[in-house]
């Protein structure tokens, strides 16, 4: 999506971000073995849709599953910030091209080519945006592919706004519930868990997703790091993160952790070092206005 980033009717800046996007572009920024990034979504045909590209293409993303569509454009947001570096969002997106990514007439080819991946990621905004009708044909996909051997990972990064009405939160849950049935990696923000779910404290989110059969679990807890857990590797710990005096932005603080994580999981870290590289990467985003923070910011991890 577009972002505009400041103050209504004040400075606003320019620029890009998607929670799934910005999680590639941190991986690729991270990641120490050039590994093979595909974006996947639907964009205009607009210049400012070629931008985007142009521009996700220098990160070094390949772009070649990103389907174009001549009749819609991109969605845009606005970020306002508070003092203490919370945001809120509004957001226009209802006609983007990317919520009709599945109705798109060239999508079967993407969805050869996702049978070719390593790992998959995909987010509750991924599926939140999408008609009511092909959420469920995402899931169907994803156990797909599952099935097939490709790894998934699921941040269930909930946004109310994009399930309106009491009984959508139901709906949420059983979305959610499927999709952790055959995820391999859950990367959920234990803020969001207890919106959905209730829970009291990250150790009753681990028991759920355990129960719903998640392989390996990590539970963003912010200033405290995380907690992860794998039943095959037999790990249980809390993986500590460096204060950060001076909070900026919070917005991608979760997706660049999901960058980070998942570039060291491609070079074989254990999962313990996925969560250090996450955090740390993490550490350094919220110091930064915006979703995209400069990249002589995020040098320093490739390294």
């Amino acid at each position: 999506m577009i972002e505009l980033n400041g103050e209504p009717f004040g400075p606003m800046h320019q620029t890009f971000g998607g929670d799934t996007l910005n999680a590639a572009v941190y991986l690729s920024r991270s990641a120490r073995k050039n590994p093979d990034i595909h974006f996947v979504s639907a964009m205009g045909t607009d210049n400012l849709s070629s931008g985007m590209l142009q521009r996700w293409q220098e990160e070094n993303i390949n772009t070649s599953l990103v389907l174009r569509d001549s009749h819609r454009t991109p969605g845009l947001y606005l970020i306002q910030v508070d003092q203490q570096g919370e945001r809120t969002f509004l957001y226009w997106r209802n006609q983007s091209a990317a919520r009709y990514l599945l109705q798109h007439p060239e999508f079967a080819s993407v969805k050869t080519a996702l049978a070719k991946m390593d790992i998959v990621m995909v987010s509750g905004i991924s599926l939140a945006i999408l008609p009511e009708g092909d959420r469920m044909s995402m899931v169907n996909l994803l156990a797909e592919l599952s099935g097939a051997g490709v790894r998934i990972a699921f941040d269930t990064n909930f946004r109310p706004a994009l399930w309106s009405g009491g009984e959508e939160l139901k709906t949420v849950k059983e979305i959610y519930s499927k999709l952790f049935a055959v995820c391999d990696f859950a990367l959920v923000t234990f803020d969001d868990e207890q919106q959905v779910w209730g829970d009291k404290t990250p150790e009753m989110t681990l028991a759920r997703l355990q129960k719903a059969g998640a392989r390996n679990i990590v539970i963003k807890l912010g200033a405290e790091g995380c907690l992860v857990w794998s039943k095959d590797h037999r790990l249980h710990e809390r993986v500590p993160t460096t204060p950060v005096a001076n909070v900026v932005d919070t917005t991608s603080a979760g997706d660049s952790f999901n960058g980070g994580f998942l570039s060291a999981l491609l070079e074989g870290r254990s999962l313990v070092e996925c969560c250090q590289r996450g955090n740390a990467l993490a550490g350094i985003v919220i110091q930064h206005r915006g979703a995209i923070v400069p990249r002589h910011a995020t040098d320093a991890l490739a390294q």
